[in-house]
């Protein structure tokens, strides 16, 4: 064993370094193990060459373990293609993968034989009793790992779950381990440095197309509003910043437990925005509204998903059609902007509701025409190893494509990483989807981003969104959303930006 064992830490790229937020994920592994294991972060949002900086690290022979966080869809082919290259550097290197992908699909990821284990769920303490095994050399103590998955000459092993654990909202984030922290701090509809920021942890509700349930299981935990003021203090006195873009899952659940942080940003006053559920902000009362507007919530990502209530009840949302309409007035009267989500083409009925969630997206934007929009489609997670739910193993074997073949999902992360795969992970595509309406939804999409643009774009000018709206005002008008290319190209023209791959 080597006297100072290293651990390197990567976050594949993702996105463009112009839309590179704090990479949380890494930095709060790197806090958990503190005083244990020195770390070193590599981000490849800001490392455009973060591959050959990984390699670096791995040669001089002081790199103990390589933690690779992974999300499914694009991040997916930059995970693989940094581990490819560290096994080939090092052969005899432990890569551990953690996140989004190999907690839903654990097996896929062991399928592949550039990764040695998966860590599932939160990472934290698995990742330290990992390290602490290896370190140790007592591979018999593996099995007792909560939370891992692994390889047991030849087969993949899955540990029991691991219990949820709130502990890392104790603790600030080591963001000085990053190189210049302020190359995060973007320009958007916020602010000129606006944060990316995770105060709570989980969400307590188990919508099945959603990683998070998968992730958290239906546990959540808030920050102390000590903590939070700590750290929008250090940001702000440090850094400069001046907006807050909140990754809470929920930000707005439990209206008692929510009014502190509330308070702690009213305190503050800077630009923020969040994800909030519709019956959440319906509930809320008026001194919280108060609270709200004093803080200066600018939007709020509402999953409304369906104007169907019975789809919404498959899926386990939680929320109603009315609800929807109703958090959209809320928002109206409260001076906040409602950024509403919603999944086309169920496997149920995909044609049918998708012509009916266009109809209930007009409706909306005839109530608050400043309400933005994001159309996904409908893509329910792969069954994990483990549940055992009859509801869910029913609705996986309804799936069929579009040729009426039982929809097959990836069995390894190669084949997760191809394109039609990646678009599935993104909720851009599915299998049950014909190409007519394929292009339906394209071309609705096109016709309501230039008739209403999105307010987050801070590159396009006043000039040219007017004349996106007035291009596409009368297809909006008379619904006639077929191959609107004049818009296509105007887009392009006018360098309009796709609110869903900008984000804010």
């Amino acid at each position: 064993m080597i006297d100072s064992p290293r651990v390197l830490l990567i976050n594949p790229t993702i996105t463009s370094h112009r839309h590179a937020r704090f990479p949380l994920a890494v930095l709060s592994l790197a806090a958990s193990l503190e005083g244990k294991y020195p770390t070193e972060i590599i981000d490849g949002n800001v490392d455009r060459n973060f591959i050959a900086t990984a390699l670096r690290a791995v040669g001089d022979g002081t790199v103990f373990a390589a933690g690779v966080t992974v999300m499914g869809g694009p991040q997916l082919r930059s995970a693989i293609a940094v581990s490819k290259a560290i096994r080939e550097k090092a052969p005899g290197l432990p890569i551990i993968w953690g996140g989004a992908f190999p907690t839903v699909c654990p097996e896929a990821t062991l399928n592949a034989p550039y990764v040695d284990y998966a860590v599932r769920s939160q990472g934290e303490n698995t990742l330290l009793e990992l390290l602490d095994t290896l370190a140790a050399r007592r591979n018999e103590m593996m099995e007792s790992i909560c939370g891992l998955t692994w390889r047991l000459r030849g087969q993949v092993v899955h540990n029991k779950e691991r219990k949820f654990s709130a502990a890392s909202l104790n603790q600030m984030l080591p963001y000085d381990k990053l190189d210049n922290p302020r190359q995060y701090l973007t320009k958007t509809y916020l602010g000129r440095r606006t944060m990316g920021y995770q105060a709570a942890l989980g969400c307590r509700f188990r919508c099945t197309f959603c990683g998070v349930a998968s992730m958290f299981r239906g546990k959540m935990a808030l920050p102390p509003a000590a903590r939070l003021e700590q750290d929008l203090r250090y940001m702000q006195d440090r850094l400069g910043v001046d907006a807050i873009q909140f990754y809470d899952h929920n930000f707005f659940d439990r209206e008692v437990d929510m009014v502190p942080l509330l308070e702690v940003l009213a305190k503050f006053q800077m630009p923020w925005w969040c994800f909030a559920r519709s019956d959440a902000l319906v509930n809320l009362s008026e001194r919280s509204w108060t609270l709200v507007k004093k803080s200066r919530l600018r939007m709020a990502y509402i999953g409304a998903e369906s104007p169907s209530d019975w789809l919404l009840h498959d899926i386990r949302k939680g929320t109603s059609r009315d609800q929807t309409l109703e958090a959209v007035e809320k928002c109206r009267s409260h001076g906040v902007i409602p950024e509403l989500s919603f999944m086309l083409a169920p496997p149920q009925d995909p044609e049918g509701e998708t012509e009916k969630t266009f109809e209930f997206i007009r409706l909306i934007k005839r109530v608050h025409p400043a309400t933005e929009v994001m159309i996904y489609i409908y893509t329910p997670l792969p069954r994990r190893q483990d549940d055992k739910n009859p509801a869910s193993a029913r609705m996986a074997g309804e799936l069929r494509d579009s040729a009426g073949r039982p929809v097959v999902f990836p069995r390894s992360a190669d084949e997760w990483a191809e394109q039609q795969w990646v678009d599935y992970w993104c909720h851009q595509d599915a299998p049950w989807l014909t190409e007519r309406l394929r292009r339906r939804i394209v071309d609705f999409t096109t016709v309501l981003g230039c008739r209403y643009p999105t307010i987050m774009d801070v590159r396009a000018s006043a000039w040219g969104k007017s004349a996106l709206r007035a291009l596409a005002s009368w297809r909006y008008r008379f619904q006639r959303y077929d191959d609107p290319w004049e818009l296509r190209i105007s887009r392009k023209l006018i360098r309009h930006w796709d609110p869903r791959v900008m984000s804010l």
